[in-house]
Parts: structure tokens; sequence; C-alpha cells
């Protein structure tokens, strides 16, 4: 078995029938149907059922695909790692909560395209969970997400702490007038936003469960609702207090062990660590990021 036998396998997983893979491969199937069958020969297991419609992995397949990934991904690396001449270029994709980009990004982002032209630098927002996934898979080479992360397979480190606060219509004096109202709601972000859960379990704390939910894809679109009375919200308070001084919303501070929240940036900890994310880790916070960068 070796490096072309596992891509080959990943390739006929991945697209679920060995004609499909051959496309992808830029070959005929019966060649890729011969590896495969060599592969399952030489482990001496089958590695995919075959059916009308194509191929799904035995159990055998599918504790076999995360090397075969594996694998890949550092092959990858590796080609990254001998065309790295130590000047920063070429892609960087880094992920962000929309939160966090709005609040703290614009400056540093600019500041390096300004400073590392020759850097193709991509900025992709989502939730925790979504980013968390995104860096594990190594489609991102970084993210900033809300913490604490512990993962084995990633370095975290802190770069940033914010005061999160309930915002509610500005008719709210206090927290407890809000939730007595029959048709509040929840104003979120989708599955998977940490600030979410932490807001549930804000809610929970005081006796407020099963409240109904309104989902939203962006901080406008949340604190419009807010705003118009229709629900309840938790953001960190440097995003929301302009909207308070304009007086569209009020804001309701929090005990701080419910309030504090830490921001993080993750990556994989056997990833390859490009120049071009060295620097982008040096701009961003030189003392702080020191760790993640070795």
């Amino acid at each position: 078995m070796d490096a072309a036998d596992l891509r080959v396998f990943a390739a006929v997983a991945q697209a679920g029938g060995m004609n499909r893979a051959a496309g992808q491969l830029n070959t005929v199937q019966s060649n890729v149907t011969a590896r495969i069958r060599m592969l399952e020969e030489e482990l001496a297991v089958p590695l995919f059922e075959r059916h009308s419609r194509g191929v799904t992995l035995t159990p055998a397949g599918r504790r076999l695909m995360p090397y075969a990934e594996r694998v890949a991904r550092l092959l990858e690396d590796a080609k990254r790692a001998a065309r790295d001449d130590g000047a920063p270029a070429g892609p960087l994709q880094i992920g962000s909560l929309e939160t966090t980009a709005a609040l703290r990004l614009s400056p540093l982002l600019a500041a390096f395209a300004a400073a590392h032209p020759a850097v193709d630098l991509a900025l992709v927002t989502g939730t925790s969970a979504e980013l968390v996934e995104q860096v594990l898979a190594q489609r991102l080479q970084g993210a900033f997400v809300c913490g604490p992360v512990r993962h084995p397979d990633l370095v975290a480190v802190t770069v940033f702490r914010e005061e999160l606060v309930l915002a509610t219509a500005p008719t709210f004096t206090t927290v407890d007038e809000a939730l007595m109202q029959r048709e509040l709601r929840l104003v979120v972000l989708r599955a998977g936003c940490s600030y979410r859960q932490r807001l549930e379990e804000i809610l929970a704390r005081r006796g407020a469960v099963g409240i109904r939910r309104l989902e939203f894809g962006t901080v406008d679109g949340i604190l419009g609702c807010a705003a118009a009375g229709l629900g309840v919200t938790l953001l960190p308070r440097a995003l929301v207090e302009p909207a308070r001084r304009q007086g569209r919303i009020a804001l309701h501070e929090l005990p701080c062990e419910e309030a504090e929240v830490e921001t993080q940036f993750i990556r994989c900890r056997d990833g390859f660590l490009s120049s071009a994310l060295a620097a982008f880790l040096a701009m961003a916070r030189p003392a702080d990021f020191a760790a993640a960068a070795e």
C-alpha cells in the first residue's frame, strides 16, 4: 500500500463509484477497479460494498478513510514546505467569527495585505463549530473562534477577550421584563454558534427554557430583530454599543463569569506553518502568537 493507492481509494469513497472516481483521476475505470481490488487483497478486507448505484464504504473502509485523508494532507504540506522559501506568498485562508471580523480584523487585514502583497489572503466567516471542523480538515490554515477550544490536534492561543451583554428592545428596562413577554424569542445565528449556546445556558439558569428561536445569517439581522422587540440576543458589548448609543437597543450586563468570553486563534498542531501564516500571526499579536508559531 502506498500514497497512490490511498489517493485512488479516497477518490472512490468521495465519488461513490469507480467510474466517477476514474473521471476525477483522469484514468479509466478498469485501472481504478484493479487498484482497489489489489488494495483489498493486500489488506485482506473488503473496503467497499458494491451496489447498482455505485459503492459505499464498509466498516474497514471507514476506518481507513481518515488515514487516507491524513496522508493526502501530509503530501500537500510537503509540497508547500518545499516551495516555501521564507518569503510570505501564495494562498492564505483564515476563518473568523462574524463578530470578530466586524470588531477586530479590518485594520489587521488591511495592514497585512499592504505589508505582504504576494499573499492571496481570503477570510471565511462561520460559527465556531464550522470553523473548528474546517481547520481540522485543513481547508483553513487557522481561524478565530470562541474559546476555550480543547482538542489534541489543535493549537489554541487566546488573542482577545470580550464582554458579552444581553441586547433587547429599548422598551425593556430589565432582562426579567423581556423574559415575561409571551412571544419572546432568542435571536441567534445558526446552530454551531457559541454565543447561541451560551445564551441558552444563561436564560436556562434564569428559568427561561423552551424559548423559540429566530435564526439569522448576519449580525445586522439579529440587531434589527432585537431592536424591533421580537427577541433577546447575546453579543459582544463593543459590537452593539453603537446601536445602544443610537437608542435602537437596550443592553443588560451579566455577572463576570457569564459575560467574559475568549476569542482564540486555532491551527492544526501538525499542520505546515507557512511563511504567510507565520507573518500573519506575527502581525496580529506578536506576544500572544509567539507560542502558536513554535
